[in-house]
């Protein structure tokens, strides 16, 4: 009877905020492209609040858990989250420049920050979701068995100071390591949450276990295909300068800057775990 209770709960939710997630997008999604006026500062956080739902949905229902479902508090808790690990980015941004938005003129500096912090609120939970959808096909058990990492005491130490020199790289040559960006904050944290005792790769690597980084890499790429395609008819909308790779465009963002999705997840994995000690709430 418990059994039964649980899955009725399941479906029922399954069905409630699925169904949810499913409509904020088919009626977002054309308003967003098509109303006019400065409709993508309002209708971001819905849009992607519905696509986050509707891939929570999706996880439940093929798993039989989620982040929503195991705790709708660490689910409010992430939104929170994801607001300044993304001021991080544009606060490195202010010195590569790698990107702008088209409007930002628009608005007093307090209405895009808080416009802009309600937005970015939905980064961390659309890639989490999504790479917990992706951790439940069973390809990718396949890479629950791969290349083991080295044990050595100095790893971490290394992965540091390498973190530390592409950063620094970054900062002093902004227009030709700018890519850097994308691997430099990873390098950086994990190392720090190894010595401090929280949730790491290394812990997964070291036993072979590639599942999460796969995991994470293709969340990540996934939405970062719904994050341009949205964008494309946006207004406000960004677009990027990415010296040396401004080529075969797919929505704005050049083919080559798709591959910076992948490590970001990373980064995202690291910034969680350093501020989030309770990792056994979360799948990936």
């Amino acid at each position: 009877m418990a059994t039964q209770r649980t899955a009725q709960k399941f479906t029922l939710l399954q069905i409630s905020h699925g169904v949810w997630g499913v409509v904020l997008i088919a009626i977002l999604w054309p308003l967003n492209w098509f109303l006019p006026g400065l409709r993508t500062a309002y209708l971001f956080f819905p849009l992607w609040l519905g696509y986050i739902l509707a891939v929570d949905a999706l996880v439940l229902a093929r798993s039989g858990t989620s982040l929503l479902a195991r705790s709708r508090r660490n689910f409010v808790l992430m939104l929170v989250l994801s607001a300044p690990a993304w001021w991080l980015f544009e606060i490195i941004n202010q010195r590569t420049q790698n990107w702008e938005y088209l409007g930002r003129e628009r608005f007093t500096d307090l209405e895009y920050f808080v416009l802009c912090s309600v937005a970015f609120s939905t980064v961390m939970p659309a890639v989490f979701e999504t790479a917990e959808l992706v951790y439940t096909f069973r390809w990718t058990s396949r890479f629950g068995s791969g290349p083991r990492m080295g044990r050595s005491s100095r790893t971490p130490l290394i992965l540091f100071v390498a973190g530390a020199l592409m950063l620094a790289a970054v900062w002093i040559w902004p227009r030709h390591c700018y890519p850097l960006v994308w691997l430099s904050l990873v390098f950086l944290l994990e190392p720090i949450n190894l010595w401090l005792g929280r949730g790491h790769f290394l812990q997964h690597l070291r036993q072979g276990d590639w599942r999460i980084v796969v995991s994470l890499s293709l969340g990540a790429l996934i939405c970062g295909f719904f994050w341009e395609l949205w964008n494309y008819y946006s207004y406000p909308k960004w677009i990027y300068h990415t010296p040396g790779a401004e080529f075969f465009h797919i929505f704005e963002m050049p083919l080559l800057g798709y591959g910076g999705y992948l490590p970001f997840a990373w980064e995202l994995y690291a910034l969680r775990n350093l501020v989030w000690s309770n990792n056994n709430a979360f799948r990936v």
